[in-house]
């Protein structure tokens, strides 16, 4: 009695949990489609609210780094990427994404003497 009690206490909570997530994805869907037009702008302002309504939500925190990377915003990529893979650490393409980012980014550095 108490287990149904307790999830009848966080159905409204698992629900709304639930539509976040998929709000959230219909950002990152959106983004994807802009981006591949072009519309990087754009793109990075759907991302960013997919963020902001789903912080747990691993593919928009990467799609974010890589709006961020794109725009040459290095620092905000990088930590981007860092949450996704903080949220989601055996994400396969996530990891490509941040070892590439890191090793170019670490070669330009290089080359410029930082």
């Amino acid at each position: 009695m108490l287990f149904s009690v307790a999830f009848l206490l966080l159905a409204p909570v698992l629900a709304h949990a639930a539509d976040d997530r998929s709000r959230s994805k219909e950002q990152v869907e959106f983004g994807i489609r802009v981006a591949q037009n072009g519309l990087w702008n754009e793109a990075l302002y759907r991302w960013e609210k997919a963020v902001e309504i789903d912080p747990t939500y691993a593919p928009a925190w990467n799609n974010l780094a890589i709006a961020y990377e794109h725009e040459g915003k290095f620092d905000e990529a990088k930590k981007a990427y860092e949450k996704a893979l903080q949220l989601d650490p055996k994400n396969q393409m996530i990891r490509q994404n941040y070892d590439l980012f890191k090793e170019i980014n670490d070669r330009t550095k290089r080359r410029n003497g930082k």
